[in-house]
Protein backbone atom coordinates (compact mmCIF):
# COMPACT_ATOMS: atom_id res chain seq x y z
CA UNK A 1 0.00 0.00 0.00
CA UNK A 2 1.35 3.42 -0.97
CA UNK A 3 0.99 6.30 1.46
CA UNK A 4 -0.03 9.60 -0.12
CA UNK A 5 1.63 12.90 0.73
CA UNK A 6 -1.63 14.01 2.35
CA UNK A 7 -1.58 10.96 4.62
CA UNK A 8 2.05 11.60 5.55
CA UNK A 9 1.31 15.22 6.40
CA UNK A 10 -1.69 14.34 8.56
CA UNK A 11 0.71 12.64 11.00
CA UNK A 12 2.59 15.87 11.83
CA UNK A 13 1.70 18.05 14.83
CA UNK A 14 2.08 21.10 12.59
CA UNK A 15 -0.99 19.91 10.68
CA UNK A 16 -3.16 19.17 13.75
CA UNK A 17 -6.57 20.75 13.35
CA UNK A 18 -6.14 21.77 9.72
CA UNK A 19 -8.99 20.76 7.44
CA UNK A 20 -8.42 18.07 4.84
CA UNK A 21 -8.65 20.78 2.16
CA UNK A 22 -5.91 22.78 3.90
CA UNK A 23 -3.68 19.72 4.23
CA UNK A 24 -4.23 19.07 0.52
CA UNK A 25 -2.99 22.62 -0.18
CA UNK A 26 0.18 21.90 1.78
CA UNK A 27 0.58 18.53 0.03
CA UNK A 28 0.59 20.36 -3.31
CA UNK A 29 3.77 22.15 -2.18
CA UNK A 30 5.48 19.07 -0.70
CA UNK A 31 7.88 16.34 -1.81
CA UNK A 32 9.94 13.61 -0.16
CA UNK A 33 13.69 14.19 0.17
CA UNK A 34 16.66 12.38 1.67
CA UNK A 35 20.03 13.61 2.94
CA UNK A 36 23.22 11.69 3.67
CA UNK A 37 24.98 12.22 7.01
CA UNK A 38 26.79 15.57 7.01
CA UNK A 39 24.77 17.06 4.14
CA UNK A 40 23.49 20.62 4.51
CA UNK A 41 19.73 21.10 4.43
CA UNK A 42 20.33 24.84 4.21
CA UNK A 43 23.08 27.38 4.90
CA UNK A 44 23.03 30.67 6.77
CA UNK A 45 22.49 33.59 4.40
CA UNK A 46 21.08 31.48 1.57
CA UNK A 47 17.59 31.99 0.20
CA UNK A 48 15.03 30.37 2.52
CA UNK A 49 12.50 28.78 0.23
CA UNK A 50 11.95 25.32 1.76
CA UNK A 51 11.29 23.91 5.20
CA UNK A 52 11.37 20.31 6.35
CA UNK A 53 9.18 17.97 8.35
CA UNK A 54 11.56 15.26 9.55
CA UNK A 55 10.45 11.67 8.98
CA UNK A 56 13.63 9.87 10.08
CA UNK A 57 17.04 10.90 11.29
CA UNK A 58 18.21 14.07 12.99
CA UNK A 59 19.24 17.53 11.88
CA UNK A 60 21.66 19.77 13.76
CA UNK A 61 20.91 23.48 13.83
CA UNK A 62 24.31 25.15 13.73
CA UNK A 63 25.79 28.60 14.08
CA UNK A 64 29.31 29.62 13.12
CA UNK A 65 31.44 31.08 15.89
CA UNK A 66 34.70 32.70 14.76
CA UNK A 67 37.64 30.83 16.15
CA UNK A 68 35.54 27.82 17.16
CA UNK A 69 33.81 26.82 13.93
CA UNK A 70 30.33 25.33 13.76
CA UNK A 71 28.46 24.98 17.04
CA UNK A 72 25.36 22.81 17.34
CA UNK A 73 22.69 24.82 19.14
CA UNK A 74 19.86 22.33 18.76
CA UNK A 75 19.14 18.87 17.41
CA UNK A 76 15.81 18.23 15.69
CA UNK A 77 14.34 14.74 15.30
CA UNK A 78 11.50 12.87 13.60
CA UNK A 79 8.12 14.59 13.72
CA UNK A 80 9.68 18.02 14.13
CA UNK A 81 10.01 21.01 11.80
CA UNK A 82 13.32 22.40 10.54
CA UNK A 83 13.35 25.95 9.22
CA UNK A 84 11.17 29.02 9.79
CA UNK A 85 12.92 31.67 7.71
CA UNK A 86 10.79 30.90 4.63
CA UNK A 87 7.94 32.68 6.44
CA UNK A 88 9.49 36.08 7.23
CA UNK A 89 11.13 38.52 4.82
CA UNK A 90 13.87 38.75 3.66
CA UNK A 91 13.51 34.93 3.39
CA UNK A 92 17.14 34.16 4.28
CA UNK A 93 18.39 31.41 6.57
CA UNK A 94 19.81 32.64 9.87
CA UNK A 95 21.43 29.29 10.78
CA UNK A 96 22.80 26.19 9.07
CA UNK A 97 20.98 22.87 9.28
CA UNK A 98 22.95 19.66 8.73
CA UNK A 99 21.91 15.99 8.63
CA UNK A 100 23.50 14.20 11.57
CA UNK A 101 22.61 10.78 10.21
CA UNK A 102 20.67 9.43 7.25
CA UNK A 103 17.75 11.82 7.13
CA UNK A 104 14.38 11.54 5.41
CA UNK A 105 12.00 14.46 5.30
CA UNK A 106 9.07 16.09 3.63
CA UNK A 107 10.35 19.25 1.95
CA UNK A 108 7.72 21.96 1.68
CA UNK A 109 8.14 24.83 -0.75
CA UNK A 110 7.70 27.97 1.35
CA UNK A 111 7.13 30.26 -1.65
CA UNK A 112 4.33 27.95 -2.78
CA UNK A 113 2.73 28.10 0.68
CA UNK A 114 3.08 31.88 0.85
CA UNK A 115 1.28 32.21 -2.49
CA UNK A 116 -1.51 29.86 -1.38
CA UNK A 117 -1.82 31.83 1.85
CA UNK A 118 -2.31 35.06 -0.09
CA UNK A 119 -4.95 33.37 -2.25
CA UNK A 120 -6.73 31.93 0.81
CA UNK A 121 -6.20 34.15 3.88
CA UNK A 122 -8.11 31.75 6.17
CA UNK A 123 -5.66 28.99 5.21
CA UNK A 124 -2.73 31.39 5.69
CA UNK A 125 -3.93 32.39 9.15
CA UNK A 126 -4.48 28.76 10.22
CA UNK A 127 -1.00 27.85 8.98
CA UNK A 128 0.58 30.87 10.68
CA UNK A 129 -1.06 29.94 14.00
CA UNK A 130 0.49 26.47 13.82
CA UNK A 131 3.92 27.71 12.80
CA UNK A 132 3.87 30.36 15.54
CA UNK A 133 2.96 27.66 18.07
CA UNK A 134 5.91 25.55 16.94
CA UNK A 135 8.25 28.55 17.12
CA UNK A 136 7.02 29.37 20.63
CA UNK A 137 7.61 25.78 21.78
CA UNK A 138 11.13 25.86 20.33
CA UNK A 139 11.90 29.19 22.02
CA UNK A 140 10.64 27.90 25.36
CA UNK A 141 12.84 24.80 25.03
CA UNK A 142 15.80 27.04 24.21
CA UNK A 143 15.04 29.16 27.27
CA UNK A 144 15.11 26.07 29.48
CA UNK A 145 18.46 24.96 28.00
CA UNK A 146 19.91 28.42 28.64
CA UNK A 147 18.65 28.39 32.22
CA UNK A 148 20.29 24.99 32.72
CA UNK A 149 23.54 26.16 31.11
CA UNK A 150 23.84 29.44 32.96
CA UNK A 151 22.44 28.02 36.20
CA UNK A 152 25.24 25.45 36.22
CA UNK A 153 27.84 28.11 35.40
CA UNK A 154 26.64 30.31 38.28
CA UNK A 155 26.80 27.39 40.74
CA UNK A 156 30.53 26.89 40.14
Amino acid sequence: MTTSMTQLLEAYPLMNGLSSDAIALVAGCARNVAFEPGALLFAEGASADTFYLLRRGHAAIEVHEPGRGQLVIETIGPGEVVGWSWLIEPYRWTFDARAQDSLGAIAIDGACLRAKSLDDPAFGYALLQRVAGQILARLQATRMRLLDLYGEANER
